[in-house]
């Protein structure tokens, strides 16, 4: 078939795995969702926020329809937030979001990739002092930016801009991520998506030799399927 073919089903192979990742982490998310607040979109506030995430992913319909139905179902298991913290190689800060049903397997998973890919798992607090945990939201509005961020300076936020796609985003703390949302709603501003980011107060320079050898342990983390989200302070 030539190169090029080779080339082009490696990229599409690299991007469907990528999309299923998603996906997976988003059913996570909307498990944990209704299990905390119910299954009604209308008072869920936490589930209404997934599922614009899991449209702002294009994951179908039927995927979150039965995310929400398996998640209803009592025989069904919980997932557990659980956070680790430890440093790749060269010292690099490094957190670990996850979302697991097996405690013990993603303990021994995580620690396992440490310690062979050249880092070492820390204690609780180790790390994630170094770090600032904010959120964003992604909107469509044709308010001004100026007027907008006037508008919300009162429920928290810090900033927005307009990103290199021309979609609005808001900045602001962790904390105050509930009063944005419930404001956002009324005013009728539609939200297109929403996270949650760890952004390191101190960012480490590395030559592209050492960087490698850390990606190679971040990228292996986020094979794991009880992985949500990985963040370090490598630029």
């Amino acid at each position: 078939m030539g190169r090029a073919f080779e080339f082009r089903k490696a990229r599409k192979m690299k991007r469907w795995s990528a999309m299923a990742k998603t996906f997976t982490r988003i059913g996570k998310d909307i498990v944990m969702a209704v299990k905390d607040g119910g299954s009604s979109i209308e008072t869920n506030s936490k589930l209404r926020a997934v599922i614009q995430n899991a449209k702002a992913a294009n994951m179908p319909k039927d995927n979150i329809e039965r995310a929400i139905k398996r998640a209803s179902d009592k025989s069904t298991g919980n997932f557990k937030e659980i956070l680790f913290e430890g440093y790749g190689p060269f010292g690099i800060a490094i957190i670990v979001e996850t979302a697991s049903d097996n405690n013990n397997r993603t303990v021994a998973n995580i620690r396992s990739y440490f310690n062979k890919y050249g880092g070492n798992l820390s204690t609780a607090g180790s790390v994630e002092f170094m770090f600032d945990r904010v959120c964003n939201f992604k909107i469509k509005t044709e308010i001004d930016l100026e007027e907008l961020e006037l508008n919300f300076i009162d429920f928290g936020v810090d900033e927005v801009i307009k990103d290199e796609d021309g979609e609005v985003i808001l900045y602001s703390s962790f904390e105050n991520y509930g009063s944005i949302q419930k404001e956002l709603e009324n005013q009728g501003i539609e939200i297109i998506s929403s996270e949650f980011e760890r952004i390191p107060k101190q960012m480490k320079e590395l030559s592209d030799n050492k960087k490698e050898e850390v990606n190679i342990l971040i990228e292996k983390i986020e094979e794991d399927d009880d992985i949500q989200n990985v963040f370090h302070n490598m630029n």
